[in-house]
């Protein structure tokens, strides 16, 4: 499963761990993704999103059919 938000393009970050010892190892810290089913009443049919903690509160507050009109002027297949 790829860890990246449709809706606010949230990706991993990378970067290190430090041990007590002071060595360094890769990590990655990813987003908070979740796949949320949505119903588009445009549309009478539901879509399945992959989208971030963050996503779902834009998603609450500016609508369901705004954040699907911005989705396909990016150019996502919905």
């Amino acid at each position: 499963m790829s860890a990246i938000c449709q809706v606010t393009g949230r990706k991993p970050g990378f970067g290190k761990s430090v041990s007590h010892s002071h060595t360094r190892t890769n990590r990655r810290w990813n987003p908070n993704i979740q796949h949320k089913t949505y119903y588009l009443p445009s549309e009478d049919r539901r879509i399945t999103l992959t989208v971030s903690t963050k996503g779902i509160k834009t998603i609450d507050r500016d609508g369901i059919e705004a954040v699907v009109a911005r989705l396909r002027a990016r150019g996502h297949k919905i």
